[in-house]
């Protein structure tokens, strides 16, 4: 029997690219030879790929795990890239009573906290988020979380692995040993007593044949959930690449004067350049489009359409 697969990393720099000019490099390679019109103006200067984008495929809970911030990474694990680690889930796919488990309840201390370690009950003391397919929920860094089985995710963050494990679900490795823990950096980055956190509440804009929902944007990401039957002409206001993530479906892409076809569970590059491409599908089709963004025009963008800032701000986390 095939092992299961865990994840599908879509944006690791080891990924090798498939088309275009830099075709059989890797992304860490071609981005270093990337002109800045490919890249965009905001990531004229950022040295590693900014962005990694996963499919998460468990069939048991993972493990209750943190991630530093920033400022944290920046301070104490220069060594492994010196970046924390915000993320967002997506839900593709979720079987009844599927469950998340993000950020703490609400008045629980780190007294307590430290006081379950080790033990099951440390479940208790997360908030459980009963999810379905379509839902998308923000993690910034500092929230503790895991993800339960019987669901299929599409993760976009900073382009880090940094993980501080906490429970491990008494596993063990190939070897035998349980894995390694982190508890010391754990205690010291989890944010004890931050809001609780809920599924993000999109804002959509819909015709008949077509349904754009801005999911979530922070200062590292801004991802959209694109459904299509018919033909689109994208045109991104961005100043950065697009990241198209297909979901399901089919068809072509459009660009200048050359074309490509699109499938299910593949990740393509939009240059910075493209001012517009073409989607053409064959079936409905179901994209994630994410991309730096610059949070200052995207809010004078969602004005401009007529969104009131008390809808932004569900959205936009600054």
């Amino acid at each position: 029997m095939a092992e299961p697969i865990g994840e599908a990393w879509l944006t690791d720099v080891r990924c090798q690219v498939a088309s275009g000019p830099f075709k059989g490099m890797s992304l860490g390679e071609a981005w270093r030879y990337m002109p800045v019109e490919w890249r965009g103006e905001r990531c004229a200067n950022t040295q590693d790929f900014p962005l990694l984008v996963k499919f998460i495929f468990p069939t048991d809970k993972l493990s209750i795990q943190v991630h530093p911030d920033d400022e944290y990474a920046a301070q104490h694990e220069a060594a492994a890239g010196g970046r924390g680690k915000t993320e967002m889930w997506h839900v593709i796919s979720a079987e009844p009573n599927a469950q998340l488990f993000i950020g703490l309840k609400p008045g629980t201390t780190k007294k307590q906290f430290t006081a379950a370690l080790g033990k099951r009950g440390l479940e208790e003391l997360f908030q459980p988020h009963i999810t379905e397919a379509r839902e998308s929920f923000f993690i910034p860094a500092g929230i503790p979380h895991t993800i339960g089985p019987g669901m299929i995710l599409c993760e976009v963050q900073q382009y880090s692995d940094l993980t501080y494990r906490v429970y491990d679900y008494g596993r063990v490795d190939a070897a035998g040993k349980p894995r390694e823990l982190h508890i010391e950096k754990a205690l010291e980055v989890i944010k004890f007593g931050h809001p609780a956190i809920d599924r993000m509440r999109p804002l959509s804009w819909s015709s008949q044949m077509m349904t754009i929902s801005l999911l979530v944007a922070c200062r590292y990401f801004s991802t959209e959930r694109w459904r299509i039957a018919e033909h689109l002409t994208a045109r991104p206001k961005t100043d950065a690449f697009n990241l198209l993530v297909v979901l399901s479906g089919s068809g072509e892409i459009r660009y200048s004067i050359k074309k490509a076809h699109y499938k299910q569970g593949e990740c393509w590059f939009m240059p910075a350049s493209l001012k517009h491409y073409e989607l053409v599908p064959s079936d409905e089709s179901v994209f994630l489009r994410t991309f730096i963004p610059d949070l200052v025009v995207l809010k004078s963008n969602l004005r401009s359409l007529g969104v009131a800032d008390s809808q932004i701000a569900e959205v936009v986390v600054e």
